[in-house]
C-alpha cells in the first residue's frame, strides 16, 4: 500500500531575512514535497536549483492553463497574472515587443538620473532628521526611490505619483487583501493607465510607455489591454515593490553582519557582485508563486508529476542549494559564480531585472558614501518586520549616523 505524501501548510514560517530550515531538510530528504497554500488546490513544491530551473523552462509545464484553474495562491482574489500567465507563442510575441522598448541602452541612460535621485533622497533624509536623530529609510528612502524611477520611466506626471504609491502598497499589502478591495485598486490602476496609453497614441513621447505604444515587429504591436496590464500591474507594481522591500532588507543585512558594510565601503568596486550576492541570499518574496501545470507526465528529479498537477518553484530555497553555491549560508560579497534565480529563469525571467539591479547598486552606494557612520537605531531587535502577501521586508528600518 502506497502512503500518500504529507501535505504541509505553506508558506513556511520565516524570520527576518532567513529562510525556513525546513527547506534544507526538504532539499535533502524530499526535494519534491506536497504543500497547500491558503487558497487553491494542493501543489508540488520544488526546492532544488536544478528542479526549479526545469519547472521554469520546460515547455511541458504551463502557466497559461493555470488561469482557468483553482491554482495554488496566497490570496482569495486574483486580478490575473498578465504576462506571467502566458505561454509561447503569445508570451514570446509580447516579450519580443517589450524588448524593443526595454533595452539595456535605455537602462544605462537612466543610471545618472537614478544616482542623482538616490543622492538627493539621502540628502533630504539628513536635512529632515539631522545627525543622531533616527530616520526610517523605508518611509523616507526605499519607498520613494522606485516609485519615482518607474514613474519617470513610464512618463507619469509628477503630481500623480502619490497615487501610484498608494496603489502599489495596496496591491501587495495583507490588510488590503483581507479587506476585499483588490479589484477596486486594480480597476483604478487600469483606468489610469488606459488614459495614459490613449494620450501616448495621440502624442508620441520618448519615455518607455511611449516606446511600448509604438513598438512594432513585422507589423505586430501591443494591444491596449496588453499595454495597460504590462505597464500597470507588471512594471509599476513589480518594479516598485521589489526594490522597496529589497533595499531596506539589504541594508539590514549589511548592518547586522560584522564586517560586510566596512568591506563594501572600503572596496566600492564590489558593489555589482555584492548586490548579486544579496539578491541570492536575502529572500524578497514571501513564498513560491505562479504555479506551473504539467501538460503531460514529467519526471522532476525522482518524482513523477502527473498531467494536470501544479508545481511551485521555491526561488529562495534554490538560491541556497549547496550543489550550486559554495558555502551557500555565507554571504560572500565577491562571489562571481552566482547563478541565482531571484528574478526567475527562462522565458519568464523578470523584464525589469536590470533596472532593479541598477537601482539597488546606486541606492546602496549613496547610503554608504553619504552616511559613513550609518547604523541601526536600537539594534536588530528593534526592527519591525512585515511579511506581506507578495514581498517581505522591514515595515520600518530606523537608522542613525
Amino acid at each position: 500500500m502506497t502512503v500518500p505524501p504529507t501535505v504541509r501548510d505553506y508558506p513556511f514560517e520565516m524570520a527576518d531575512i532567513g529562510v525556513s530550515p525546513l527547506y534544507e531538510r526538504l532539499r535533502r530528504e524530499e526535494p519534491m514535497s506536497r504543500v497547500r497554500l491558503p487558497y487553491g488546490e494542493p501543489s508540488w513544491l520544488a526546492v532544488r536549483h536544478a528542479d526549479v530551473k526545469l519547472v521554469m523552462t520546460d515547455p511541458r509545464f504551463s502557466r497559461e492553463i493555470a488561469q482557468g484553474l483553482d491554482q495554488p495562491r496566497l490570496r482569495r482574489q486574483s486580478t490575473g497574472d498578465g504576462i506571467m500567465g502566458m505561454d509561447p507563442p503569445d508570451h514570446t510575441r509580447l516579450r519580443r515587443l517589450v524588448g524593443k522598448a526595454f533595452t539595456a541602452r535605455r537602462m544605462n541612460q537612466m543610471r545618472d538620473g537614478v544616482r542623482g535621485l538616490a543622492e538627493s533622497l539621502v540628502d533630504g533624509l539628513v536635512a529632515k532628521h539631522g545627525k543622531g536623530e533616527p530616520a526610517d529609510i523605508v518611509e523616507d528612502f526605499a519607498r520613494l526611490l522606485p516609485v519615482n524611477v518607474i514613474c519617470d520611466l513610464l512618463g507619469v506626471p509628477f503630481e500623480d505619483r502619490h497615487v501610484f504609491r498608494v496603489w502599489t502598497e495596496g496591491v501587495t499589502n495583507d490588510e488590503t487583501a483581507k479587506a476585499d478591495v483588490l479589484f477596486d485598486i486594480g480597476g483604478e490602476l487600469d483606468d489610469y493607465m488606459a488614459a495614459l496609453v490613449a494620450e501616448r497614441r495621440k502624442e508620441p513621447t520618448d519615455d518607455l510607455l511611449g516606446a511600448l505604444v509604438f513598438a512594432r515587429d513585422n507589423g505586430d504591436k501591443l494591444t491596449d489591454n496588453e499595454l495597460i496590464v504590462l505597464a500597470g500591474a507588471g512594471l509599476l507594481t513589480g518594479g516598485v515593490e521589489t526594490v522597496a522591500a529589497a533595499l531596506p532588507s539589504f541594508v539590514y543585512t549589511l548592518l547586522t553582519r560584522p564586517g560586510l558594510m566596512e568591506r563594501l565601503r572600503a572596496d566600492p568596486g564590489l558593489m555589482p557582485t555584492a548586490v548579486e550576492e544579496l539578491l541570492r541570499y536575502v529572500p524578497i518574496n514571501t513564498a513560491a508563486m505562479f504555479a506551473r501545470y504539467a501538460l503531460e507526465d514529467v519526471w522532476v528529479g525522482d518524482t513523477l508529476v502527473r498531467t494536470g498537477e501544479p508545481v511551485l518553484a521555491a526561488l529562495h530555497a534554490a538560491n541556497r542549494d549547496p550543489e550550486v553555491f559554495d558555502d551557500p549560508e555565507t554571504i560572500d560579497l565577491a562571489r562571481t559564480d552566482n547563478p541565482h534565480v531571484t528574478f526567475g529563469h527562462g522565458p519568464h525571467h523578470c523584464i525589469g531585472a536590470q533596472l532593479a539591479r541598477m537601482e539597488l547598486q546606486e541606492s546602496l552606494t549613496a547610503l554608504l558614501t553619504r552616511l559613513p557612520e550609518i547604523r541601526l537605531d536600537g539594534g536588530a531587535e528593534a526592527v519591525e518586520w512585515k511579511f506581506g502577501v507578495i514581498v517581505r521586508g522591514p515595515a520600518a528600518l530606523r537608522i542613525t549616523w
